[in-house]
């Protein structure tokens, strides 16, 4: 086994190597781990490639990572030059071991702004890293920095020749939805209550989806299997309240813009024809289409079932206060909370610090619980089928529903934990209603 530095230089070099080489031949990467391997048993090389899944034998890692991390100080100390390509394959290798070294995404970015790099295997590279790191605050950071750029460059026509996504630029930013789409589910499926991808999904609609309202029924829809299949994930719930919060927002603006166009419509008969265009109908028609009390009414009954078939989710019971105080603000007027997320582009504090609400402390303490999750389809989930073999929904549910609700609860129930959390909810009840 290697032990002088020349030893380990003539290793690394090796290693470096094989990744290059390894992507070359297979670009299509889509996962990297690591092989449990205390010693090299073989005259081979560590990097091992099967189909489209690239291994570390993990008793290189104790030579690669030092190494290729104090070359790179090195060179950012300019005690040791290093040409485009060497920077390149170094800071791959060592993203790939620890994608939290800050100083190597920041190279990367350098190379971005060159020219040298292309943006979209930044892409590619850190959501390999999220493989095996899928909450790397920093992979999550620098990965909106490179979407970013994409965005600026959006209308570019060199962006044309990076990559697949060489489209018109409204199917451009969609694929690169879908993608980002993709890579937080897997993300959130490997980690638990993985804020840091919910964090960047939220950071995605905002930026790249722009919060429209089909965006925001598609992500509704979904992600109701996948909370459904992770009833303990805080993260997956709080970003259905995200949406649910976000489709309420966005509908109450575009009905405001629709009543003002009509009032300068009637105030400019001549004008109508000329002003109005087929798009902005549309848009408009889509939101007034959208049932949000339905809407309401629905997540609540998903609540309610899936808190009756796992008994003892605390994450369950906060987010039915959350759906049940939106209900009451569509139905009294109440403020609506504020749960958008601020600040990830510099951090991922993400959602912790993005559910505060200027309402009444008693609402904080419902926004106040991490509930996002992630999603595949929800085609397999028969809500959908109950709800058409039954009478149409009335009201939203009221009080007295819930009271209803929760003393069926604790009638029925022979969890502890489900009986506190009930008891709990009927208290906030009474507190919130002020009864």
């Amino acid at each position: 086994m290697a032990e002088s530095p020349e030893e380990v230089a003539v290793l690394v070099q090796r290693v470096v190597k094989d990744i290059r080489n390894a992507f070359q031949r297979n670009p299509h990467i889509d996962e990297i781990g690591l092989i449990p391997c205390p010693e090299a048993r073989y005259n081979r090389s560590p990097i091992v490639l099967v189909e489209n899944k690239l291994g570390v034998e993990s008793w290189c890692v104790k030579f690669l990572l030092p190494y290729v991390h104090n070359k790179l100080l090195l060179y950012r100390q300019r005690k040791q030059w290093l040409n485009k390509d060497e920077l390149i394959d170094i800071t791959c290798t060592l993203l790939l071991l620890n994608p939290d070294f800050t100083t190597a995404w920041n190279v990367r970015k350098e190379l971005i702004l060159s020219g040298t790099l292309n943006p979209l295997k930044d892409l590619h590279l850190g959501k390999l890293a999220l493989t095996k790191f899928p909450k790397s605050p920093e992979t999550w950071i620098h990965r909106r920095w490179v979407l970013q750029q994409l965005i600026q460059e959006n209308s570019l026509p060199s962006l044309g020749t990076k990559g697949n996504l060489g489209a018109a630029p409204v199917e451009r930013i969609h694929r690169l939805v879908q993608e980002e789409m993709n890579v937080c589910s897997e993300a959130a499926g490997r980690y638990p209550s993985n804020y840091n991808a919910w964090s960047h999904r939220i950071w995605v609609l905002q930026h790249l989806a722009k919060l429209t309202v089909k965006v925001l029924l598609d992500e509704l829809s979904s992600t109701k299997y996948w909370v459904s299949m992770h009833v303990s994930d805080h993260s997956g719930f709080h970003y259905r309240q995200f949406l649910l919060n976000s489709l309420i927002r966005r509908t109450v603006a575009d009905k405001n813009i629709l009543v003002q166009k009509q009032v300068v419509n009637e105030q400019n008969p001549s004008l109508q024809k000329e002003e109005e265009s087929a798009g902005t109908e549309a848009a408009c028609a889509e939101e007034q289409s959208v049932d949000l009390p339905g809407r309401l009414d629905e997540e609540m009954e998903l609540c309610s079932e899936l808190i009756d078939n796992y008994p003892g989710h605390e994450t369950l019971w906060c987010h039915r206060r959350c759906v049940f105080y939106l209900q009451q603000h569509l139905s009294n007027k109440l403020p609506l909370v504020n749960t958008s997320v601020s600040s990830v582009d510099s951090s991922d504090e993400s959602l912790n610090n993005s559910h505060h609400s200027p309402a009444t402390s008693h609402m904080a303490q419902a926004m106040d619980v991490d509930g996002l999750n992630e999603s595949s389809s929800k085609q397999g989930y028969t809500q959908e089928t109950k709800r058409l073999k039954r009478a149409p929904v009335q009201d939203s549910l009221g009080p007295e529903m819930e009271y209803q609700f929760v003393d069926k609860v604790l009638s029925t129930c022979r969890d502890v934990d489900q009986a506190r959390f009930a008891t709990a909810y009927r208290k906030w009840l009474v507190t919130f209603l002020g009864q």
